[in-house]
């Protein structure tokens, strides 16, 4: 079920990586610094330096030997960012073909594309965590594994809504006017809700995103946000149960690769409690007998993962305070995992 990474392979996942994180710090740079433009214009007789960020336009003050160097070092800046973008995106799209040579290619295309956008709007990793089949990828990545089965194959991704964070004033500015729909757009336009405020959006070729949320303990108390904008035709968060171990569990990311072989992050969820929630999913009566199957080789291959590779013990103290049923449920699939052991002799044969 899960084969390692040839030495090759880590080598190069790991340059990608290491690539990427310079290109992500170069990109903050220029989000930060370098986007907008500045200009000179006169007001009253007097020059003044302008800023326009968007559709903003600030004074920083009157022509001076300071505003001077600001205008300098702005423009000075901006071109070196982009030198060095500019070698690392190239340097990316070397490696990419690199990667899928050499098979690193994991992730759905759409899927990473969906979660760079989301990225891009620093609702990844805050508002938005990626949790169901996708997070294989990211345990997958740190562990330098990957599952050989179908576990992984999947025509949709789930995103969990994490309501208690505040949007700040910079991703709510980026995402007032459109809303996660807007953002799932700019990937592919045909991007649309199932029906009005659905938590579930579809494009033409039927991927699949949801917009998913805990359910509360008491459904009449519930005042916390359900989406992200309340525009009519933005995702709406569906509730469910169980979701709230998910929300409040240690969170993890990594760098995985995806089917063209461009590195994408995955903000998720710890392994174990991914593990504990899958086999909790398979023993619910009303869950599908098809579904439950899965539920549980995922739930096992993850507590493979944990603790074989990441080193993350299933009896840790945190993992003791999740609720009883919860553990008890689990118990019996988890011991599964625990009793085939967590790594496999890679067969000593031709590459039939």
């Amino acid at each position: 079920m899960l084969r390692e990474l040839t030495s090759d392979q880590r080598r190069q996942l790991i340059d990608t990586q290491q690539v990427y994180e310079s290109w992500r710090s170069a990109d903050d740079e220029h989000q930060r610094r370098f986007v907008g433009s500045m200009r000179w214009a006169k007001r009253n007789g007097v020059e003044y330096l302008l800023r326009k960020v968007g559709q903003t336009e600030n004074s920083l003050g009157p022509k001076s030997e300071a505003t001077e160097k600001s205008f300098a070092a702005f423009f000075e800046g901006r071109e070196r960012n982009r030198d060095l973008l500019s070698g690392l995106s190239d340097r990316l799209n070397g490696l990419a073909r690199i990667n899928v040579a050499m098979g690193l290619g994991r992730v759905p295309a759409i899927a990473a594309r969906i979660l760079r956008r989301c990225a891009e709007t620093d609702l990844l990793g805050k508002q938005l965590l990626v949790v169901g089949t996708n997070a294989l990828f990211a345990y997958e990545a740190l562990a330098g594994v990957q599952v050989t089965s179908g576990l992984t194959a999947t025509g949709d991704i789930d995103l969990l809504f994490d309501s208690r964070r505040r949007i700040s004033f910079v991703t709510a500015e980026k995402i007032t006017q459109s809303g996660l729909i807007g953002v799932l757009r700019k990937v592919d336009r045909s991007f649309k809700p199932l029906q009005p405020r659905s938590f579930r959006a579809t494009n033409r070729d039927g991927y699949l995103v949801d917009l998913i949320r805990p359910q509360a303990r008491n459904v009449l108390k519930d005042n916390a946000p359900t989406s992200i904008t309340p525009l009519a035709d933005d995702l709406d968060s569906a509730p469910m149960d169980g979701l709230q171990w998910l929300i409040n569990a240690p969170k993890m990311e990594a760098v995985a690769i995806d089917e063209r072989g461009y590195p994408v992050s995955i903000p998720t969820i710890d392994p174990r409690i991914f593990a504990l929630h899958k086999a909790w999913l398979a023993r619910r009566p009303d869950r599908s007998a098809v579904k439950a199957a899965r539920d549980r080789e995922q739930a096992e291959v993850a507590a493979r993962i944990a603790t074989g590779y990441l080193n993350l013990p299933l009896d840790g103290e945190h993992l003791k305070r999740l609720p009883t049923a919860l553990r008890e449920a689990a118990a019996k699939t988890l011991s599964q995992a625990r009793s085939q052991g967590f790594s496999e002799d890679t067969p000593i044969e031709p590459d039939w």
